[in-house]
């Protein structure tokens, strides 16, 4: 057994639960890992919130626009659609207000074969802003926070969930603007 805070606490012979700080930790230092200098984009998330990490060497990132996110989701309300994004994504996503977009994190091989109109994938020759693994709400350092914050080195989304995401947010956005043609007529 170690750390009560901080390291994995073995619960039965051979099963270890290791702390939420534990894995955040383990989830910081695998993001780390696509800077192009380490020391520099721990300095940047200390100071400013953000740095540029290299999409493509880790991950690919799936843009989405908010209005796609705010319809699937049902609501406008920051609460209602944490709450939404973590039961219907199982991984990590954050939201960019400098872009208006939500950025869900996905295995390198998604930016090969995404190809949903209205979303982007960054794989390699993209860096993106992404917030520092601690930034779970808006921050005066920056715009960028993690809605749903990693849960650990390479916990990513499963594209087809996100793909299903996207769909519902846009058949959603579909009906709003029929009904609101509607109401005009």
């Amino acid at each position: 057994m170690t750390g009560f805070l901080h390291g994995p606490v073995e619960t039965a012979p051979g099963v270890l639960v290791h702390s939420r700080r534990s894995r955040e930790a383990g989830a910081e230092t695998w993001l780390i890992l696509a800077a192009r200098d380490a020391v520099k984009a721990r300095q940047e998330w200390a100071e400013y919130g953000v740095t540029l990490l290299r999409c493509g060497t880790h991950f690919t990132a799936v843009r989405i626009p908010t209005d796609i996110v705010l319809a699937a989701a049902g609501t406008s309300d920051r609460a209602g659609v944490a709450t939404y994004l973590a039961k219907a994504l199982d991984g990590p996503c954050f939201f960019d207000g400098d872009n208006r977009a939500f950025y869900t994190l996905t295995p390198l091989s998604t930016a090969h074969r995404w190809d949903l109109l209205d979303t982007e994938a960054l794989g390699a020759g993209f860096f993106l802003k992404v917030p520092a693994t601690t930034i779970t709400g808006p921050d005066p350092r920056c715009a960028a926070y993690w809605v749903v914050p990693m849960d650990g080195p390479a916990a990513l989304c499963d594209p087809e969930t996100v793909r299903r995401l996207v769909q519902r947010g846009r058949i959603r956005r579909s009906e709003a603007a029929a009904s609101e043609a509607g109401e005009d007529a």
